[in-house]
């Protein structure tokens, strides 16, 4: 099997790790690198560039044109929106989803003192480091991993947020000085899981991919993404969002908690909502329509979609 993968050290030690547990169960896998345009382009602010999708488009054109036989996404990246000739076969155990700190001085976000730089490509961290009123000047940032980390250690920015699941894959968790709580910053839908995706049609390939899917992760996910789906809302959008399976009085329970701000933190709305696993999308929407109802769309660009919309697989 040919993998697809972006060139980056995160994007292919994700793969390397989505290949290993595949040749485990008796495949040979060959890594074919694709270039995305997000990586061609590292300087333009994601949400000008093009948002959800930009690291996405040439890893679906190779999967369709038989360059590669399956495409390894982190899921945040990936549009709600379902294809017709692709699915994603494969969602593995997801990696912890919060987000991290890194600082000068070993320093954690409460002790940063204000006017502290710090630097961060999401409109969604931006926002809630924003509604938190610490008084930081939050600088725009772009690049891969070890980029932004010479950010802090060049003394350009006291400090940087990025993905703990990516420190980690990266075996970069050392620099890490605060895992930042949920309470305080949710973490993007979708957030340190992986995607596996095939061509529809492509059986063999979808049966080996399959034998990766962890269910209570694609139960999470599949919430938190049905929260962008309602919303019709992208990475542009500042929105969190946070789904865990917690054992509730008759047994497993999904719990999910949202965010939705506006970009200059002088509002922000939370709201939570419980659920089975297995009705996940429902709790996601409904979830999702309830933001909307309290006055969601007044804080953040939002596009929300009808009351009575069609349910799309995920």
């Amino acid at each position: 099997m040919r993998l697809g993968t972006r060139r980056s050290a995160l994007a292919t030690t994700q793969s390397t790790w989505v290949a290993d547990r595949l040749r485990a169960l008796g495949h040979e896998v060959e890594l074919v690198e694709i270039t995305t345009a997000g990586d061609r382009d590292r300087t333009t602010p994601l949400a000008t560039l093009g948002g959800t999708g930009v690291f996405v488009s040439a890893l679906r054109d190779a999967l369709r044109d038989g360059t590669v036989d399956l495409a390894v996404h982190s899921l945040k990246d990936l549009p709600t929106t379902p294809e017709d000739d692709l699915v994603v076969a494969g969602i593995p155990q997801r990696e912890d989803p919060r987000d991290a700190l890194v600082a000068r001085d070993g320093l954690t976000l409460g002790e940063l003192p204000a006017g502290s730089t710090v630097g961060t490509g999401s409109p969604r961290r931006r926002a809630q480091l924003e509604a938190l009123g610490l008084g930081l000047e939050l600088r725009e940032l772009r690049g891969n991993v070890d980029t932004r980390l010479a950010k802090v250690a060049d003394g350009e920015l006291d400090a940087v947020v990025l993905a703990q699941a990516g420190l980690s894959r990266l075996s970069r968790t050392s620099v890490v000085t605060e895992v930042l709580d949920p309470i305080q910053m949710l973490p993007a839908p979708g957030q340190g899981a992986l995607a596996v995706e095939v061509r529809a049609a492509d059986t063999a390939t979808r049966t080996a991919v399959a034998a990766l899917d962890d269910a209570d992760t694609r139960a999470c996910v599949v919430a938190e993404r049905a929260v962008l789906a309602e919303l019709e809302a992208g990475c542009s959008a500042p929105i969190g969002a946070l789904a865990e399976i917690v054992l509730g009085d008759d047994g497993d329970e999904l719990s999910l908690r949202v965010v939705v701000a506006s970009l200059d933190g002088t509002g922000e709305l939370r709201r939570s909502a419980t659920g089975l696993p297995a009705d996940a999308e429902r709790v996601g929407r409904a979830l999702a329509r309830l933001l909307i109802e309290d006055g969601a769309a007044d804080l953040a660009p939002l596009t929300p979609s009808t009351p009575n919309a069609t349910e799309r697989d995920q």
